[in-house]
């Protein structure tokens, strides 16, 4: 089997595996992340989202030798308690989670779009969050957490 490097959440990371094993399976099964979760295994909810580069993808059907060389973040990566990002100030601040299980996914979905549009309306945040399954209804205090960490980011 042949390593595999990348840049996960910033680090240089070398990973002897089978290529065509799904990123998902890596990163949690691998490397003991806990943030992407498995879902649907299809690609079709978005609980297993991360960004490769600026782009959310699902890691569940992504093979891992397609992020060689290139840069992954999860959820792990985008804030933690000490320094939370903006996206998870203004979840919490709008009480926009719930069980939480989709939660990590929505947030690489909308910290992709934040990335290539600082000032989205709530169309687009509609948009972006299109292929993120969630269950709990908390969708429109979503939108609001989404809108009000991209106005937090364009003020700083």
């Amino acid at each position: 089997m042949p390593n595999i490097r990348f840049r996960l959440n910033g680090v240089e990371t070398e990973i002897d595996a089978d290529p065509d094993t799904p990123l998902l399976t890596i990163l949690r099964g691998r490397l003991g992340l806990t943030g992407p979760h498995f879902g649907c295994g299809a690609g079709e909810c978005g609980a297993c989202n991360v960004l490769l580069g600026e782009h959310a993808i699902t890691s569940c059907d992504t093979p891992f030798w397609s992020v060689a060389d290139k840069d992954v973040t999860t959820i792990e990566g985008l804030g933690n308690a000490q320094s939370p990002h903006a996206l998870q100030r203004a979840f919490i601040a709008e009480q926009a989670l719930q069980c939480g299980y989709c939660l990590s996914g929505i947030m690489m979905s909308a910290a992709a779009l934040l990335k290539r549009n600082s000032d989205p309306t709530t169309s687009d945040v509609k948009e972006a969050l299109d292929r993120n399954l969630c269950r709990c209804g908390s969708h429109n205090r979503m939108v609001r957490a989404i809108l009000r960490a991209a106005a937090e980011l364009r003020s700083s």
